[in-house]
C-alpha cells in the first residue's frame, strides 16, 4: 500500500504482524519496528524474509524511502538526509506509531543517525546496523584491497571518487559480491528496485562532506549499534567511532566475527538472538 505523508506525497509501506497481540484476556500492544533500508536508490526488500522473524515480537514496518522503489518518484533533490529523517516522522504520524524502535541499515543508518539528531525525543529505541559516519574512503579502499585485492581496490576508489554507470559497472564485478561472506539467496535476485541515478547523486554531493558524531551526542534513547567484523563498504572502525559519539550509558555495541555488511546475512541466529534481546519490551 501507499501512505500519504505529505499532499502528493507517498510512501510504499508493507506491515508483518498485528499491533494488538491477543494474550490471555487482553490485548497486548507491540512495538513498531520501522525499517530503513540501505542504499541510497534501493529499497527495502533487502529485509526480507529474516525479519519476518520478529513479527512475534514487534509490528514489523517496511516501507521504501521517498523516491525510492515503489513509493512514488520525486525529484533527485529532494533525496537529502535531512528530508528523509524527517519522513520516519510523518511516517509515523500518517501510522499512529508513538515511540517506534527504528532500524537503519546501511544508508538506513546514515538516515537514522540524522534523525537521532533532529528527532531525539521520537523513538523509543533505534539500532544502527553497518552503517557509517562520514565518508571514509581510506578505510574502503583499504578494505576492499584486503578481501579482493588490488583490483577491488582499485574499482572501489574508481567509483566512490567518480560515481556514474562505468564505475558503478566495475565495482559490481569487483566489489560488490565483497560485501558478505556467504553468497546472497538467488531467489532473493529479482526482488529489488534499484535507482542508480539516486546513488550516483548522494555519493556526488551529501556524502564526501558527511559527518554525523555532533548529532549523536544528544541521542536520548537505547541505541544498539551492530557491525561486522568483515564487511568493507562500512567497516567495523566507523561503528567503534559511532559508538564513541553516542552517550555511553545509552549505547550498547555488538561485532559480529566472520559476518559482513548486515550481519543478519552471514549470521542470522547470532543476530536474532542480539535483537531480541534488544527488542524485548518490558514486563509490568
Amino acid at each position: 500500500m501507499r501512505i500519504e505523508i505529505q499532499p502528493g506525497i507517498r510512501l510504499f509501506v508493507d506491515i508483518e504482524g498485528l499491533g494488538l497481540a491477543p494474550e490471555g484476556p487482553v490485548l497486548r500492544e507491540k512495538p513498531a519496528l520501522v525499517l530503513v533500508h540501505g542504499g541510497p536508490g534501493f529499497d527495502h526488500t533487502g529485509f526480507r524474509p529474516f525479519f519476518s522473524r520478529f513479527a512475534d515480537l514487534c509490528q514489523v514496518v517496511y516501507f521504501d524511502l521517498r523516491g525510492h522503489g515503489r513509493s512514488d518518484p520525486r525529484p533527485l533533490d529532494e533525496m537529502r538526509l535531512d528530508v528523509f529523517a524527517d519522513d520516519i516522522v510523518r511516517l509515523c504520524d500518517a501510522l499512529g506509531l508513538v515511540k517506534p524502535v527504528v532500524l537503519g541499515q546501511s544508508f538506513g543508518g546514515f538516515v537514522v543517525q540524522r534523525y537521532l539528531a533532529r528527532h531525539p525525543a521520537h523513538p523509543g529505541r533505534a539500532v544502527l546496523s553497518s552503517t557509517s559516519h562520514h565518508f571514509g574512503l581510506a578505510r574502503k579502499v583499504h578494505h576492499f584491497g584486503r578481501l579482493g585485492g588490488p583490483e577491488a581496490a582499485a574499482a572501489a576508489r574508481a567509483f566512490w571518487e567518480q560515481p556514474g554507470p562505468a564505475t558503478w559497472a566495475t565495482y559490481e564485478q569487483h566489489c560488490r559480491h565483497l560485501y558478505n561472506t556467504t553468497p546472497k539467496p538467488a531467489d532473493a535476485a529479482g526482488w529489488a528496485l534499484f535507482s542508480p541515478e539516486i546513488l550516483f547523486d548522494h555519493t556526488r554531493t551529501e556524502l564526501p562532506g558527511m559527518d554525523l558524531r555532533p548529532g549523536l551526542a544528544g541521542v536520548a534513547c537505547p541505541v544498539l549499534v551492530m557491525a561486522g567484523e568483515q564487511d568493507p563498504v562500512t567497516p567495523p572502525e566507523d561503528a567503534e567511532e559511532i559508538v564513541a559519539a553516542l552517550p555511553a550509558a545509552r549505547v550498547r555495541f555488538e561485532r559480529f566475527a566472520g559476518t559482513g555488511h548486515g550481519p543478519w546475512r552471514d549470521a542470522p541466529d547470532a543476530t536474532e538472538r542480539v535483537l531480541r534481546a534488544f527488542l524485548q519490551p518490558a514486563r509490568p
